[in-house]
């Protein structure tokens, strides 16, 4: 198993500064990460770093609680893949969703929509930390119906990030086209050795360099 193909190395961080997003880069590069996940702000200098790289560049949307208007959700998209995102995190509407609104899976659709009309992924944060197991199942549901690649269970914002009993509940309901994003408090190669064999396709994690270099 190489850890680092599975490695989205991260820094969500509100006080980085072009000095991290580089630092991130050159790390990306040296262990030969999957990707990177940074800011809206800061993707075209991302991407201008990577260069020729085979770096996936990574962004987020809705971002951290979910509850922006669907436009606002989609602009942030629109702006994300203009400026050179590969991939982009949407965080799902919590708030819809409790509710019971079928407004949730509308919106899911339209996100993935417009990623795929410009072959970009689209991962979706459920935030299980905030989410029942029946919840949890439910919202995989929703989000394999809706077109979505891959589903991602925490900002690492909330309470909780990424739980093995959660990803393995995931990966039991979602399709084997939809892949499964583990993030948030992945720290050590231990943990992250349980993600994958859990079911995890992805890791998003600021700990990428300890996780790889450690025996």
């Amino acid at each position: 198993m190489n850890l680092a193909d599975y490695i989205e190395h991260t820094h969500l961080s509100p006080t980085l500064t072009i000095q991290d997003i580089d630092k991130l880069v050159e790390e990306a590069v040296q262990y030969k990460f999957f990707g990177i996940c940074v800011p809206p702000f800061w993707v075209k200098r991302a991407q201008r770093e990577i260069g020729k790289s085979k770096i996936s560049l990574v962004t987020v949307a809705g971002f951290p609680l979910g509850y922006n208007m669907t436009e606002t959700k989609l602009d942030e998209i629109k702006r994300a893949i203009d400026n050179g995102a590969d991939e982009v995190d949407v965080v799902w509407n919590v708030s819809s969703f409790k509710t019971g609104i079928p407004w949730t899976k509308i919106e899911l659709a339209k996100c993935s929509k417009l990623c795929h009309d410009h072959q970009k992924i689209i991962k979706i944060i459920i935030e299980t930390a905030y989410l029942s197991d029946d919840e949890i199942i439910q919202a995989c549901k929703l989000c394999a119906d809706a077109g979505v690649d891959i589903v991602k269970t925490s900002t690492g914002f909330a309470p909780a990030g990424a739980k093995v009993e959660h990803i393995r509940l995931m990966r039991s309901v979602l399709p084997s086209s939809v892949g499964i994003k583990a993030s948030g408090g992945i720290k050590t190669k231990a943990q992250a050795v349980e993600m994958i064999e859990s079911g995890a396709d992805r890791l998003g994690t600021s700990s990428g360099v300890k996780i790889v270099t450690t025996s």
